[in-house]
């Protein structure tokens, strides 16, 4: 997490103990446990939070901003925001969607009805889901001689690191804007037209960026014996270092 100055920028003059309790335990300390609890969930809670008190100043602006760094979706926000309206009072909904507006108001391509893959999108991903943080959706082209399926992923989505033992993967972006990472390598930004060559034995992972649909075919390589190998999880730290 990017080290916070909030504090001793806007109050260090003042109440400079205030302003480095702020900076140095609760952003420096608190918020730096993510292994106890992840910095997209700690967004999702304090955002709920001061929606909840009536705050609606710059401090709520912030904290949504944080949250979108932090791989809060617009759809994930705006859906947080209708959810504890409920609970927190519809009028708190009314003060807080603008913010989010502002906040995500550069993003473009994020609503499911306006993402329209080249190849149709498919029926969500169900028999996969385990492997995969976010939905994804498969729309299956082809299984005589070579099996050939379109993959979309919705922002922020990406499958589990894993292996394709003996056959490769061949992937044909077409859609959207996404991610290929292979295990300690630089990630790869992926656009329409990209064609990303995976071989035997590589591990790696793919996805959509975390504001952005993403799409592509995925030819499988054919090989006697091939199998896959789904592995760890993408971690949400590992996902938000990307830009």
């Amino acid at each position: 997490m990017k080290k916070q100055t909030a504090g001793r920028k806007n109050l260090g003059d003042l109440v400079p103990k205030f302003a480095e309790l702020n900076d140095d335990v609760l952003f420096g300390q608190v918020w730096s446990r993510d292994k106890q609890l992840s910095l997209k969930s700690r967004s999702m809670i304090t955002i709920t939070t001061l929606m909840a008190k009536g705050i609606f100043d710059n401090s709520l602006k912030s904290h949504i901003a944080m949250g979108r760094a932090n791989g809060i979706t617009k759809e994930e926000m705006v859906e947080l925001v209708t959810h504890v309206a409920f609970y927190a009072g519809w009028p708190n909904a009314w003060a807080v969607f603008p913010l989010v507006r502002e906040v995500y108001a550069d993003e473009t391509n994020t609503s499911e009805s306006d993402f329209s893959p080249l190849f149709g999108k498919g029926e969500l991903n169900s028999a996969y889901a385990k492997y995969f943080i976010g939905n994804s959706y498969l729309k299956p082209l082809t299984s005589q001689g070579v099996s050939i399926a379109n993959v979309t992923f919705e922002p922020g989505c990406r499958n589990n690191w894993h292996i394709h033992h003996k056959g490769g993967q061949i992937l044909l972006c077409t859609d959207g804007e996404g991610w290929y990472q292979e295990w300690k390598k630089k990630p790869q930004a992926l656009k329409p037209g990209d064609v990303v060559y995976i071989a035997p034995e590589v591990k790696h992972w793919h996805g959509a960026k975390k504001d952005k649909w993403f799409a592509h075919v995925a030819i499988e390589v054919p090989a006697k014996g091939q199998s896959n190998e789904w592995l760890e999880e993408v971690s949400d730290k590992e996902y938000n270092k990307l830009k």
